[in-house]
C-alpha cells in the first residue's frame, strides 16, 4: 500500500510541483502548490461533485428519513429494512460522500509529505524523488509572495512579524470552510422554508452532526494550519476556494434546469 501511495501519487504531486516551479520566471513555491491544488482539483472534478450531489439529496431525504426512523424506532430490524428500501426506492446511497472524500485526504497527505520532506531536507529537492525528465532546482525559495515562508509552523514562544501572515492565511483558510459547509447546509433549510415547516421535534443526529461540523470543521482547520507548515493551510485555501465555486456552479445550474422544466 505504501509502495502504491508513493509512486501514484507522492511521486507525481512531487514532480508536477516541481516542474511548475521550475517553470515560473519567479520560482515562487507557493503560486507552484496553488497551481498544482487547482490542477488536482479539476481531476477530482467527478469525484467532488458527485460528493456534493450525494451530501445535497441525503440533506433533502433526510425529513423522510426522519419519518422511517421514528416510525420503528422500537425495532431496529424493521427499521434498517425500511431505510434500505427507501435508499433503493430514491437512488441514494448513504455513504456514497465516503470515497470523494478519502481520495482528497489521499492527496492532503501527499501534499503534506512534499512539503514535509522538503522542509526537513533544508529547502533542498531530493533528487531521488524526481523523474529523469524533471529538472532538479536545487534549493526552494519557500516564500510565497515575498511574505509567507511556506515551510514554517506558527511558533508562539518566539512570534515573530512572520508568523502574522502565517496566521492570517490559516483564518482565511477556516471562513473559507466554514462557507463551504453552511452553503452545504443552505439547501435543507431553503427547502424546508419553501414549505413552511417548522422543526418542532428534537433534531436527530445527522442534524445535530451538520450543525457541529459547521463549526467542527473550521476549528480543525485553524488547528492543522497553525500546526502544520503554512503550505498545507495554502493548499486547503484554494482547495476550498475551489469547492465553493465549483457548489455555487452546480447550484446555479440546477435552478437554470428546474425553471428550464
Amino acid at each position: 500500500m505504501a509502495f502504491l501511495f508513493n509512486e501514484f501519487v507522492y511521486r507525481p504531486i512531487y514532480n508536477l510541483l516541481i516542474f511548475i516551479y521550475n517553470f515560473l520566471p519567479l520560482h515562487d513555491f507557493g503560486v507552484a502548490i496553488v497551481l498544482v491544488t487547482v490542477i488536482i482539483k479539476f481531476l477530482l472534478i467527478p469525484l467532488s461533485r458527485k460528493q456534493i450531489e450525494s451530501q445535497k439529496k441525503m440533506q433533502e431525504l433526510q425529513p423522510r428519513i426522519k419519518e422511517l426512523q421514528d416510525k420503528y424506532k422500537n425495532d431496529k430490524e424493521k427499521q434498517s429494512r425500511a431505510l434500505m428500501e427507501f435508499y433503493k426506492e430514491n437512488k441514494a446511497n448513504p455513504f456514497s460522500g465516503c470515497l470523494p472524500m478519502i481520495f482528497q485526504l489521499v492527496f492532503l497527505i501527499a501534499i503534506y509529505r512534499v512539503l514535509f520532506n522538503i522542509s526537513n531536507n533544508g529547502l533542498m529537492v531530493n533528487g531521488s524523488d524526481l523523474y529523469a525528465f524533471i529538472q532538479n532546482p536545487g534549493q526552494i525559495n519557500h516564500l510565497f509572495l515575498g511574505l509567507i515562508d511556506l515551510s514554517s509552523i506558527v511558533d508562539f514562544k518566539n512570534f515573530s512579524a512572520a508568523n502574522i501572515a502565517h496566521i492570517i492565511l490559516v483564518i482565511l483558510a477556516a471562513g473559507a470552510q466554514y462557507i463551504q459547509t453552511k452553503m452545504l447546509m443552505a439547501t435543507k433549510e431553503k427547502k424546508t422554508a419553501s414549505e413552511g415547516k417548522k422543526d418542532d421535534k428534537e433534531p436527530d443526529f445527522a442534524q445535530v452532526m451538520s450543525k457541529q461540523m459547521l463549526y467542527l470543521a473550521p476549528v480543525m482547520t485553524l488547528f492543522i494550519g497553525i500546526k502544520f507548515p503554512a503550505g498545507l493551510a495554502l493548499y486547503w485555501l484554494v482547495s476550498t476556494l475551489f469547492m465553493i465555486t465549483q457548489q455555487e456552479y452546480l447550484e446555479k445550474k440546477k435552478m437554470r434546469m428546474t425553471k428550464g422544466a
